[in-house]
């Protein structure tokens, strides 16, 4: 047989995979460099194991292309390949065995490079990461080049790439390129190359982009709403930039009204039928590897306008009124805010009626609301381009936020007479969150079975004189609160009282005073009692003593005679020059001598400890001398200062008192007195001591609206007046 004038073919590229799944590999190759002098029929496809030595063909015939499938595979072993390429002389040699390549899921392409840098002899290419890694950390890029119009891809890179961006050197100038980006995990796994990038020129001659616009573009467009607008713009570099309008961050897309055209070196935008939410700043950016350029189109579209910015506060609600508040709105319709206008609806109903109409300020009362119905508000801002949109509020019931007071408490009767008594009370434990306007009084004849009011005018005070009672008649007497929200349950009635004359003994003097002083005497005066205890006063009483620093140890001298004086004028004589002395002034009526003070309160109990307060309680004295107990004192001094100090700000009714601000370390201990009509008696023992813990400023103490002046303390010399 004759020997063919030709040889067998060369070996053909190394294989590189072109696609792969867990079970199969796609892999393609090069042309043999010679086909030994005749057309190569076609290949034959060999594959081992990396870790193997024997190599076993597995295309079952001749493979015509230069793509083959090899399928399957064990998942996470590592394949190599060859290919053999075979004419008409036979079979040549084998081509250089592939990269080792694990059957695992494919990795995803990385992105398109494109180019961020470009001269004469490199270009710079950049890309992103694959969308999937296969399941394995991507650990290395393969760039690959490719001269255009029909040259072969080649490897660009020799070393590995850990980056997203690469630079090929040693290009030709003005000759153009493709580039594509191969991943690799670390499994091994290879991923498809990238789409190949635009066309890039390497040369010199780059130009930044530029953005040229008509004048009119470069201020604010104005139209009204309903109109259409149009932004023009052409631009100019090289290589031609590419081109992109966004507006508040995010890409411009193409609408049924909006429309964005390009052309090579121009661009427009389109909108039509614009409303207020259409305008804004719509940003042109045109780029190449030169740099880039921006032009911001301020657009302004001239509506009505926007929503008032709320909420719509709905406040100080009560049965026929509240308040609304808002803030102006955010956008303003391009126009001055001419002022407001306030709706109302019943939210069972769906017609808005007028409220207020041309408001110039962002508060308004709405008024004559039905006590029990629920609204709803709105209210919308104007300008010269109309009513804009509506802010509107939350549901809410017109009721007032206040009920009706608690009955006042412990209805006593003083000051009895044969025609009148005077009832004394105290006020609601609470007011219904609203002051309290009158009392109303209202007696009972125990011999009847009506009750009667006793009060045609307003009482704001914690008493009431009854009168037109009829002599030797029982009465009972019950109270009741009023505010703006009603009038209370009665109180608890009264004890049962006998309208006859002289049951009691009278108040204390009013007014005490001093009129002169010499070296060895002092003239005083006063005035008559308010009460005197339902008889005529007979005469008055004076004492005095020299002051002790223990009350007790003090004693008291009856200066006048012991059936009283009849004027209410004296002059005390014999008097130490630079003396102090305490002067007594008592009244007598029928009864006798004025009721005396109250006795101590008894024990003082510490509860309810805290960092930095302590409420204290005490037991009501033995003895009230005569009249009701109306307030309790109370007094504090730190242990060991000997310094007392009022603790309370208002009058104590109770036997019971809280007291805050303490400093923190400090130990603190505690008195109280029992006032009646005659005066404040005695303090009570002092307590025990307790530590405060936080630290916080002691309140303020204001003096008593009620002071009553039963002791005057003189100097023969310097006149001193003291009140208790």
């Amino acid at each position: 047989m004759a020997a063919y004038p030709f040889k067998v073919p060369g070996p053909p590229g190394t294989p590189s995979v072109v696609a792969f799944t867990k079970d199969s590999i796609t892999i393609g190759w090069n042309e043999p460099v010679s086909d030994g002098g005749n057309e190569v029929i076609g290949y034959h496809v060999e594959r081992k194991e990396r870790s193997g030595i024997i190599w076993h063909r597995i295309s079952n015939s001749l493979v015509k292309g230069n793509i083959f499938k090899s399928s399957g595979l064990e998942d996470g072993v590592a394949y190599e390949f060859r290919v053999l390429a075979e004419n008409m002389a036979g079979i040549g040699k084998p081509s250089k065995a592939s990269e080792a390549i694990l059957a695992l899921d494919p990795v995803d392409p990385p992105g398109q490079p494109i180019p961020i840098f470009v001269n004469n002899s490199a270009i710079t290419v950049q890309w992103t990461k694959p969308a999937y890694d296969g399941g394995f950390k991507i650990t290395g890029y393969t760039v690959e080049k490719r001269e255009l119009p029909a040259g072969r891809w080649m490897r660009a890179n020799f070393t590995n790439i850990i980056e997203t961006a690469f630079t090929v050197s040693g290009l030709a100038q003005d000759t153009s390129y493709e580039f594509r980006v191969i991943a690799r995990n670390s499994a091994g796994a290879v991923s498809m190359p990238s789409e190949p990038s635009d066309p890039i020129t390497c040369k010199d001659n780059i130009i930044e982009p530029r953005i040229m616009v008509d004048a009119i573009f470069k201020d604010i467009v104005l139209l009204k709403a309903g109109e259409s607008f149009k932004l023009e713009a052409d631009i100019a570099g090289q290589p031609t930039p590419s081109m992109a309008w966004t507006k508040d961050g995010k890409e411009v897309e193409n609408t049924m009204k909006l429309e964005v055209r390009f052309t090579e070196l121009t661009t427009i935008l389109t909108n039509k039928d614009s409303v207020r939410s259409d305008g804004g700043e719509f940003v042109l950016t045109a780029t190449n590897v030169g740099g880039f350029a921006k032009h911001i189109f301020n657009v302004k579209v001239l509506d009505r306008p926007g929503p008032p910015i709320g909420p719509l506060k709905v406040s100080d609600v009560t049965a026929d009124n509240c308040v609304l508040t808002w803030a102006p709105p955010a956008d303003d319709g391009g126009a001055k805010i001419e002022g407001y206008v306030v709706e109302k609806r019943e939210s069972s109903r769906l017609v808005w009626t007028n409220v207020v109409s041309g408001l110039q300020v962002t508060q308004h009362k709405v008024t004559k609301l039905l006590k029990g119905n629920e609204y709803i508000f709105r209210v919308m801002a104007v300008n010269k381009y109309g009513l804009g949109e509506s802010l509107e509020s939350e549901p809410t019931i017109a009721d007032n936020p206040y009920v009706k007071p608690d009955p006042p408490e412990n209805p006593e009767v003083t000051a009895i007479t044969k025609d009148s008594m005077v009832v004394m009370w105290q006020a609601p434990r609470s007011d219904g969150g609203t002051p309290i306007t009158n009392y109303s009084i209202e007696r009972k004849d125990r011999a009847g079975l009506r009750w009667v009011k006793c009060n045609t005018r307003k009482v704001k005070d914690l008493q009431f004189k009854a009168t037109g009672l009829t002599t030797g008649h029982e009465y009972e007497f019950r109270i009741f609160a009023e505010n703006a929200a009603g009038v209370s349950v009665p109180s608890v009635p009264s004890l049962f009282y006998r309208a006859t004359d002289g049951l009691y003994k009278p108040g204390a003097p009013c007014n005490p005073r001093i009129l002169d002083t010499t070296k060895s005497s002092i003239t005083i005066a006063w005035n008559k009692p308010v009460y005197n205890g339902g008889s005529e006063i007979t005469g008055y009483i004076v004492e005095t003593c020299i002051p002790s620093e223990k009350e007790e140890e003090e004693e008291w001298t009856i200066v006048t005679p012991k059936e009283g004086l009849l004027a209410t004028l004296f002059t005390l004589t014999n008097l130490k020059e630079n003396q102090e002395y305490k002067i007594n002034i008592s009244a007598i009526n029928s009864e006798g001598v004025v009721s005396e003070k109250p006795q101590p309160p008894g024990k003082i109990t510490l509860k309810d400890v805290t960092k930095n307060s302590v409420t204290l309680s005490w037991e009501k004295p033995e003895h009230d001398g005569g009249s009701r107990v109306g307030c309790y004192v109370v007094e504090i001094q730190p242990k060991g200062v000997d310094k007392w100090t009022q603790a309370m700000i208002s009058l104590i009714t109770d036997q019971t008192f809280k007291t805050t601000g303490l400093e923190p370390g400090m130990e603190y201990e505690y008195r109280v007195y029992a006032e009646n009509i005659v005066g404040i008696g005695k303090a009570s023992k002092v307590s025990e001591g307790h530590i405060a813990r936080d630290p916080c400023d002691p309140p303020g103490v204001p003096s008593s609206s009620e002071s009553r002046l039963q002791i005057v303390t003189v100097l023969a010399t310097t006149l001193t007046v003291n009140q208790s």
